[in-house]
């Protein structure tokens, strides 16, 4: 189903309205100016383009260099690794006019379902793509029964706190990575339904 199957040929729609249908399609096309289009999809069984993935997040995250200690894992990720992760739960994929735009993996973690590398390409960051992403894993959570979302940060990226806390995360915990007396991460989570 596509927003404009809902509003009619000439949708515009938002990404709320886009909201209003994540709970009920797997997959969601969010139509802009008319023209291209915007669609979020779980990523299959058979998906193959881990590279891809691996360059998005490795671009993504690459603004961390030199901000956090210890260095991200992003730096080292491996086909297994994303392999292992998406198979715990779920690999959500966003896609611009079929250009991979940004993902997000999810897995259960205790009570909640966990957000991991959230990624974005960074031209395209600030746009919403985040945020879309987060709504996707939030309706995929929602289907599952689970009533909250968790996910990690770095302490020294105070903008990520902010831009979490925006889409109804609140900091729970502050974590040391091994071998670090100091904190190096904090965790945040968020209600299912906001």
């Amino acid at each position: 189903m596509l927003l404009r199957d809902v509003y009619g040929s000439h949708c515009r729609g938002s990404l709320r309205q886009l909201v209003r249908w994540l709970d009920e399609v797997g997959n969601v096309k969010l139509f802009r100016n008319g023209t291209g289009a915007m669609a979020v999809n779980r990523a299959s069984s058979e998906f193959c383009d881990w590279d891809s993935v691996r360059r998005l997040i490795q671009g993504a995250f690459a603004y961390m260099d030199g901000r956090i200690d210890p260095p991200s894992s992003a730096l080292t990720l491996t086909q297994e690794v994303m392999t292992a992760d998406a198979s715990k739960g779920a690999l959500l994929l966003a896609k611009d006019e079929g250009a991979l735009a940004g993902c997000v993996f999810a897995y259960p973690k205790g009570d909640a379902l966990y957000i991991a590398k959230l990624a974005v390409q960074p031209a395209m960051q600030r746009s919403g793509i985040g945020s879309l992403l987060v709504k996707a894993v939030r309706a995929d959570a929602r289907r599952r029964g689970f009533s909250c979302l968790e996910l990690q940060t770095r302490i020294e990226l105070t903008e990520n706190h902010i831009a979490s806390a925006r889409m109804g995360f609140v900091k729970t915990a502050e974590t040391a990575h091994p071998g670090y007396q100091r904190p190096t991460s904090i965790t945040m989570r968020a209600p299912v339904d906001v």
